[in-house]
């Protein structure tokens, strides 16, 4: 058991057994991946928006699976099904597509940048990871999985015009990634809210498998 993965918590102050964590599980990007979204962000800044509300590049993660608040005494559980879920994934790539907005340009609240590349292998590994956090009280998803990275918000106070007329900035920019995203490890992350943002500690790192036969 946790052949394939190992657990970094002696990193981070540990939390009491019984003490609730918020997690998630992600795929982290390289830093030359998070550098060219930080000179994308710059670009759309240009043109000012003070409604909307920017993540911070270096916390970006292509998330997999949200799980809420987990006793801190199930990370080895959770470590575990995750590596279940990993089993038969090979490594992968990945690259960054065109930007996009949830629910739609007329009415935007999420920019994204989309994902493409080997997307069958991104998918099995999500659906694994649903199945396999089944028995141990995660709901599965009923929403189909849509692989992004998510940019920046729409807050709650922006107009009408104001969301138009930023869905135009999206329609009108076009952004192509240079690097690749090589895909060879999954994370359990913690997400910590804070009044200057979230800050997340890698407590699980779990490998995909080098070959068929490790």
């Amino acid at each position: 058991m946790l052949k394939n993965c190992y657990l970094q918590l002696k990193e981070v102050k540990l939390p009491h057994d019984s003490e609730q964590i918020r997690s998630f599980i992600a795929i982290e990007l390289p830093q030359n991946v998070k550098n060219e979204l930080a000179q994308l962000r710059s670009e759309l800044e240009k043109t000012e928006h003070p409604f909307i509300k920017w993540v911070n590049p270096e916390s970006i993660h292509l998330t997999l699976k949200f799980l809420g608040n987990i006793p801190f005494k199930q990370v080895a559980e959770i470590a575990n099904a995750i590596e279940q879920a990993a089993k038969g994934i090979l490594p992968f790539h990945l690259e960054l597509s065109d930007l996009g907005v949830f629910p739609s340009t007329k009415q935007p609240r999420v920019l994204w940048v989309g994902i493409k590349g080997e997307i069958d292998n991104l998918l099995n590994l999500q659906r694994n990871i649903d199945s396999a956090l089944a028995p141990l009280g995660f709901a599965e998803e009923k929403r189909s999985f849509t692989p992004h990275l998510t940019l920046a918000r729409v807050r709650e106070g922006a107009t009408l015009a104001d969301r138009k007329n930023f869905g135009g900035l999206v329609l009108s920019t076009s952004f192509a990634s240079s690097y690749p995203l090589s895909v060879e490890t999954i994370c359990l992350m913690r997400s910590q809210l804070t009044p200057q943002g979230a800050i997340y500690t890698r407590l699980v790192t779990v490998k995909l498998q080098l070959t068929e036969a490790s």
